[in-house]
């Protein structure tokens, strides 16, 4: 099945193959590790690496966001990008000149320059495989052997807007009549609401782990957490934030938000005692955020698996 390799898979195909032992390498591949920790005279370097797979208008800045994202769910300024394009040769020059017109304006925005990458035309693929490796420093070690029962987690952002913003630029049909050309521009305007470099800047402070829900979307990312730490999750589900245009997609369309890509969601786990001022502090910065569930001893309250609703969807 297409899609992000499950757990134990993933262990004994790719997790179990680390290379030589470095005692500078603090945190490398594993389970719920959004990027890899890596002492260096300075600090720590951190180091990401993710494709665009499933989208095309605006992969340029996915794929900023999608790797800047896991720099700063390590607690991690994004400053460097290494971008490898792999276009087939129908599509030509111009549409490399698209993406990286794309990449370049959001690398400015967030003050990240494109420090090298590979680029080239191709006849073996019919769609373009657009990655990047996103590079920066940190003071913290965030990671999920800092998860202890009772800590609770909390998300800022909504469940499926990843998803709900590629059918939208990509697959408008598949929507049908369900929405209204000014609600469509609404989930096409959430394609702007895709990073979580500035609630994860505020939460560094307090969380010992913080995760970006991409492929999979809330319900693998809290899998590969509770994998990764031995905990079950006691999921509040009333208080998971999703959007009512969402909901109504998922109703006509039969696919589940917990399932469906949400980069631009953040989930962070903090301390109980420290949750209320984590979300006052939040609230300082005009972000919203809500606590929606806690990690306990067991299997928790929710089954929780990481197949991912988008490719289901766009192949219908």
């Amino acid at each position: 099945m297409p899609g992000k390799l499950q757990p134990d898979i993933l262990r004994s195909n790719v997790l179990n193959f680390t290379g030589s032992s470095r005692d500078d390498l603090l945190v490398g591949g594993g389970l719920g590790e959004d990027a890899a920790l890596i002492r260096v005279p300075e600090g720590i370097l951190v180091a990401a690496s993710d494709p665009i797979t499933g989208a095309v208008k605006g992969a340029g800045r996915l794929l900023v966001h999608v790797n800047a994202n896991d720099l700063a769910c390590k607690g991690a300024d994004p400053s460097w990008l290494v971008v490898t394009l792999i276009v087939p040769d129908s599509m030509g020059v111009k549409f490399i000149g698209e993406i990286m017109s794309e990449i370049h304006e959001t690398c400015s925005e967030m003050g990240i320059a494109i420090a090298g990458g590979h680029t080239e035309l191709t006849d073996k693929y019919p769609s373009p495989v657009i990655s990047g490796t996103m590079l920066g420093m940190t003071h913290y070690t965030l990671t999920t052997k800092n998860i202890h029962e009772g800590d609770v987690i909390l998300a800022t952002g909504h469940t499926g807007l990843e998803g709900m913003s590629i059918i939208a630029h990509d697959r408008p049909e598949l929507f049908g009549a369900l929405f209204s050309e000014a609600e469509l521009e609404e989930i096409r305007s959430w394609q702007g609401e895709l990073s979580v470099v500035r609630p994860a800047k505020v939460l560094r402070e307090f969380s010992g782990y913080m995760h970006d829900p991409t492929e999979g979307g809330l319900s693998g990312a809290l899998y590969e957490t509770a994998q990764a730490c031995g905990l079950g999750v006691e999921l509040f589900a009333d208080r998971v934030p999703v959007s009512e245009l969402t909901l109504r997609a998922s109703r006509e369309l039969g696919f589940s938000p917990m399932n469906l890509i949400s980069s631009g969601m953040l989930i962070a786990v903090i301390p109980h005692e420290k949750s209320a001022q984590a979300q006052a502090e939040l609230a300082k910065h005009n972000l919203s955020s809500r606590v929606i569930g806690r990690f306990v001893k067991g299997s928790g309250n929710v089954r929780l698996d990481t197949h991912e609703e988008l490719w289901g969807i766009l192949a219908g």
